[in-house]
């Protein structure tokens, strides 16, 4: 074999070995930040412990009498950190280690929170995504959990985002849709003090331009620029502006009328899968 030839095969062949042993090491990179997956002790493991005993006791009853009579299994995990790694890549990794949902149907749905990471994902079985779709998911995260959590209330926005995922199985997502627009609608109102504010501006504001207009026409003339009209002495100058007097309107829009303004346990999953349908989010 001629020697160019030999040397040609030989680079190829430590090619190859180069790239195996770099496969090796991102496998094992991503093995390093991979989080530890807790055991599946029932359908509530609170490994961060923030479900008093009540309420876990009440949404273990919950949910298991919701898959008695729909075989849908829904099981809620909190852990303390994700430890780096993506909640994505956690939830679905440890929806299949669980196996959720029954075998042959998919239709299990994982409820995750990660305290120190401060987030959050509902992770949905490949045979409940055309149900609970991931707009679904996404509306209970933002307006049912998030709120909550950002009032401290762990328990009370886990328990409800059950009822909110329950709800959406049963065939009653319109019902989560139109709170979702309500809420929309509700925070895209302007607060009360600044609607009052934007009168309150809009008259001083206003005002003055209009009886600075309307006082020639509809007031009586009793001297030059000056006008008598609804009890008040107008002074309007050659620009059609108020000009500043100790009685009636300012040129600063201010009206005033003597007194002035101021502001001032054993359970198991069937074997079901994911594919990473669902949303997350954190707050």
């Amino acid at each position: 074999m001629p020697h160019n030839r030999m040397k040609a095969l030989g680079s190829r062949a430590g090619g190859i070995l180069l790239l195996l042993c770099l496969h090796m090491l991102v496998l094992l990179a991503a093995h390093s930040i991979a989080a530890e997956l807790p055991a599946l002790t029932g359908r509530v493991v609170d490994n961060a412990g923030i479900i008093d005993t009540e309420t876990e006791r009440a949404l273990t009853a919950k949910l298991e009498a919701f898959e008695t009579r729909s075989s849908d299994q829904i099981v809620i995990a909190t852990i303390d950190s994700l430890e780096g790694e993506a909640i994505e890549s956690y939830a679905n990794r440890l929806f299949r280690a669980w196996g959720l949902g029954q075998a042959g149907e998919d239709n299990g749905i994982l409820l995750l929170v990660t305290v120190a990471d401060r987030r959050m994902r509902i992770e949905v079985g490949y045979g409940l995504e055309g149900t609970l779709t991931d707009l679904h998911s996404k509306l209970i995260i933002e307006n049912t959990m998030v709120p909550a959590f950002r009032a401290g209330d762990f328990a009370g926005g886990i328990s409800e985002a059950v009822d909110d995922i329950i709800m959406v199985l049963e065939g009653n997502a319109a019902e989560l849709e139109a709170r979702a627009k309500r809420n929309q609608e509700s925070e895209s109102a302007l607060p009360l003090p600044v609607i009052l504010f934007l009168i309150l501006w809009g008259t001083f504001f206003f005002g003055g331009m209009a009886m600075s207009l309307l006082a020639p026409i509809f007031g009586r003339k009793i001297g030059p620029g000056r006008y008598e009209w609804l009890g008040m002495t107008i002074v309007v100058g050659g620009s059609g502006r108020p000009r500043r007097r100790n009685s009636g309107w300012s040129r600063h829009g201010g009206f005033s009328g003597g007194g002035g303004f101021s502001r001032g346990g054993g359970f198991s999953g069937g074997g079901g899968s994911s594919g990473g349908g669902g949303a997350s989010g954190s707050w």
